[in-house]
Order: structure tokens, then C-alpha cells, then sequence
């Protein structure tokens, strides 16, 4: 049975095992503004909680995925504490995307630019339509997007990502999958139904042994090879430790006498 949250921002629906949390400000290009972060934090930690989510889709209505912050908004302010605030807050979301214990995965129907391509790079995995477009191109207004390097240069190799963010240009889905920036591209009509089938299948792994292997691999890829190993060898050992998992290999092992 599906359960739905509303709120104006962001769309909430659970539903066998999977979270799908929609951009809902398709009128103003789902972009980031200080109550749509508000929003999609909020949601994030309602389903972190929930007991019945085992993986979190972010979607979005419209034509666009997400334009990234409001420049409207922005263009109301003019003091740099504010603006500390603002991007440190939407770092804070980005790293809470990587923090969840349930794979994120982002559903790219449109175009994702700027803080929209930083997060659809902090997600874990990520499918576009074929018709969809990213980019960093904040430097053709001036601004060089720096927050949004810190996900793109870790979600494709960093002389790709520098050559985005100093040229502006916005790449294909093609383009994008072949940088490693999303896993798959499928024809738009299909989209939906593509994602819900990675998901369902991650859905019926046994949850807590993804949400250790999350937390490790992310957690590895930032150290140093001997520490990596030492870690990884340290969550095999819990894993293997745990009751289903020894109650799984246990089942394989009388199947396969």
C-alpha cells in the first residue's frame, strides 16, 4: 500500500520498500531555493526514519530536473554571511544524501544544472532520459560553482569535471553516462519504470548489509589503500556476523549440498 506525505515542495510516496521523493516547483524550474532545500532535508530524514524504506528515489516534475539554486532569490541578498549560510546549507543536504543508510538514487527526467547536476553527482546512483542535459554553468554568469565541484569531480574523473565547470557547457545524456555522472540512459517514456526496477531489485537485498556496504564504500574511496583494506576487512567481519546473513549462507550452503 502506498503511503504519501505531502508538502508543497517535495512529494513523498512509499511504496514497496521504495521512497520516491518528487521535486514538486516545476513553475520555477525546481530550483533550489532556501524552502525547497528545506523541503527535500526535511523529506530525506523522514524516510532516513521510516522502517519501512529501503531505497529513496529523487524525481522531479516538469520539463527539468533541477536548474539549481534560485538566482532569484539570491539576487535578494547581497551580505556574504547570508550566502555562507546558503551554501553551507546546501552542502549539508548533499552529505546527508551520502550519510542516509538507503541508496539515493536520482531519476533524471530534464535537464540538471549547476546545484541540480551537484545533486544528481551526491546521489549513489543515477538514469537519465535520453533527452536530458548537465552542467556546472554557473561560470557563464560569473560565478564559478564550486560547491557543485566538490560532488562532480568525485562522480567523474577531475580534468572531465574542470572542463564543465570552466566552460559552461552543458553535455548530453550520453555524454554524461560515458563520464560516469549517471549509470544508464533510456528513452524518456521509460524512465520511470527503469529506475523503479533498480530499486525494487536493490529493495530485496537484506537492508543492512547494503546499508554497511553503502557507509564503507563511500567512507574507502577517500583513504589510503592499507586503511581501505583495513576498514572493508572490518565490515566483512560484521556483516558476516549478522544473523540473516549467516541464516542466508547457511540456506545456500544446504541447497547446494
Amino acid at each position: 500500500m502506498a503511503h504519501l506525505m505531502h508538502n508543497l515542495l517535495v512529494k513523498t510516496k512509499i511504496e514497496g520498500g521504495i521512497a520516491t521523493l518528487t521535486l514538486a516547483r516545476p513553475d520555477q524550474a525546481n530550483a533550489l531555493s532556501e524552502a525547497m532545500l528545506g523541503a527535500l532535508e526535511t523529506a530525506l530524514q523522514q524516510v532516513e526514519t521510516d522502517g519501512t524504506t529501503r531505497v529513496i528515489i529523487i524525481a522531479a516534475e516538469g520539463k527539468i530536473f533541477c536548474a539549481g539554486h534560485d538566482l532569484a532569490e539570491m539576487r535578494t541578498h547581497n551580505d556574504e554571511a547570508y550566502f555562507d549560510q546558503l551554501f553551507a546549507r546546501c552542502s549539508r543536504l548533499m552529505l546527508s544524501i551520502r550519510s542516509t543508510t538507503k541508496p539515493v538514487i536520482a531519476q533524471v527526467q530534464g535537464a540538471a544544472v549547476a546545484a541540480g547536476c551537484q545533486l544528481v553527482a551526491s546521489c549513489d546512483l543515477a538514469y537519465a532520459a535520453d533527452h536530458a542535459k548537465f552542467g556546472v554553468n554557473g561560470i557563464n554568469l560569473g560565478l564559478f560553482c564550486s560547491t557543485p565541484a566538490v560532488a562532480l569531480s568525485r562522480a567523474v574523473p577531475p580534468r572531465q569535471a574542470l572542463e564543465l565547470l570552466l566552460t559552461g557547457d552543458l553535455i548530453n545524456a550520453s555524454r554524461a553516462c560515458e563520464l560516469g555522472l549517471v549509470n544508464a540512459v533510456v528513452p524518456a517514456a521509460e524512465l520511470s519504470a527503469y529506475v523503479l526496477k533498480v530499486a525494487t531489485t536493490i529493495a530485496s537485498k537484506q537492508a543492512d548489509a547494503v546499508s554497511l556496504g553503502k557507509r564503507l564504500f563511500w567512507q574507502q574511496l577517500q583513504q589510503d589503500e592499507t586503511v581501505a583494506y583495513e576498514n572493508a576487512s572490518n565490515c566483512m567481519a560484521t556483516n558476516i556476523g549478522l544473523a540473516e546473513t549467516q541464516n542466508r549462507i547457511d540456506a545456500f550452503l544446504a541447497k547446494h549440498k
